[in-house]
């Protein structure tokens, strides 16, 4: 991992689930470098129209406590209310177990009401590759209180933030803070990343796993997935899938019971102008491939990947591939870029590429987008 640790601690991902026994039940795993954010400061977490009591009073009616049983397990994490009919919205992790294609649903999931009722849920279906799960509870003549959904679009870092939810079996917890970053890469239940995600320091600990992260009007802006750290709680870094992923992901679980990605086929970097000099291309931004799946869209299309290998201020890079300059017109400037515009797409979708060769041709050429796989780039 390239990111400098401080004490010389190892850094984890933990996902923001907890088991049943207080244990994380999603694990650790290791995160790639997140691109710089190019936004400034310009709300600050002391503006006087972030009331967080009334955030919690008109949020809180609408976050429920989840409880998954896997064999003779069990785990627990959090959740919102997503409509009057019963629909609610929670994290993969929290009601599914295993890697990747071939994680299995809990036997049992049961949702917990601020009333403190408790009712069986059904899970609609899950997107491993957002993290997001639907489920689905007869409300019978319960009163469901559904939160509002907000924009992540409009978001800006300074932004004041709270998260509630259940930490360590906490319920109806409330944490605030501010949005410390957008635009990250977080790691899913897949090879693949989350694009887009929502950093914050609003205290984000096991159990919170699914709960809302909502705006000064209660409105939500993401749900809690995930937090980096060096001692196995809170240190100040966590990580929210954005509204607008669940948003896609719930409408496809609703119509479907599961999901589908574009995919391409490529693993790349991002080229800036100081390794652009050093590689002598024309270009100081783009995703310089670095390898192409054999037999996926990119190959078939016939781009192809690095067979050099270069550390270049410190960071290794596969070069004299092919350069992806920009997607649909679309410039590829950062990390992310390449994979959120692919990720808009849907599979079929034919999309045309600015290709930069090593030799400096420059060339459109045209990809017919597959399906993601579960694994794999």
């Amino acid at each position: 991992m390239r990111r400098g640790l401080a004490g010389g601690l190892a850094l984890a991902v933990l996902l923001a689930g907890c088991g049943a026994d207080g244990e994380e039940s999603g694990g650790a795993a290791s995160r790639a470098p997140a691109a710089p954010t190019t936004t400034e400061v310009i709300v600050q977490a002391s503006d006087e129209g972030f009331d967080a009591a009334e955030v919690f009073r008109e949020a809180s009616p609408g976050v429920v406590t989840i409880r998954s049983i896997f064999g003779g397990g069990g785990a627990e994490g959090s959740g919102f209310v997503l409509d009057r009919e019963g629909r609610i919205v929670t994290n993969a992790h929290v009601v599914t177990d295993g890697e990747g294609g071939d994680r299995e649903e809990a036997d049992a999931v049961f949702v917990e009401f601020p009333d403190r009722n408790v009712l069986a849920a059904e899970i609609v279906g899950f997107d491993p590759f957002a993290d997001v799960a639907l489920l689905d509870v007869d409300p019978n003549e319960y009163e469901l209180h559904p939160l509002e959904l907000g924009d992540d679009r409009e978001l800006v870092v300074g932004q004041p933030v709270a998260a509630i939810g259940s930490p360590f079996g906490e319920q109806q917890s409330l944490s605030v803070g501010i949005v410390s970053a957008t635009d990250r890469s977080v790691r899913s239940l897949t090879q693949f990343q989350i694009e887009g995600a929502i950093q914050t320091d609003a205290s984000i600990n096991p159990g919170n796993s699914g709960g809302p992260l909502l705006d000064a009007g209660a409105r939500v802006l993401g749900i809690n997935q995930q937090i980096q750290t060096s001692s196995g709680a809170n240190d100040g870094v966590g990580f929210a899938v954005p509204i607008s992923t669940i948003k896609r992901s719930v409408a496809q679980l609703r119509r479907d019971g599961s999901v589908e990605y574009a995919y391409i086929g490529v693993s790349s970097q991002a080229l800036y102008p100081q390794l652009a000099g050093k590689l002598g291309l024309d270009s100081d931004y783009g995703g310089l491939i670095a390898e192409v799946v054999e037999g996926g869209p990119a190959d078939e299309a016939g781009l192809e990947g690095g067979d050099d290998r270069l550390r270049f201020q410190g960071v290794p890079y596969r070069v004299g591939g092919d350069t992806i300059l920009s997607v649909d017109g679309n410039e590829v400037i950062r990390p992310e870029d390449l994979a959120r515009y692919i990720a808009g797409r849907h599979p079929g979708d034919s999309v045309t590429l600015e290709v930069l060769h090593e030799d400096g041709e420059r060339e459109q050429v045209s990809v017919e987008l597959g399906e993601r796989p579960a694994s794999g780039r």
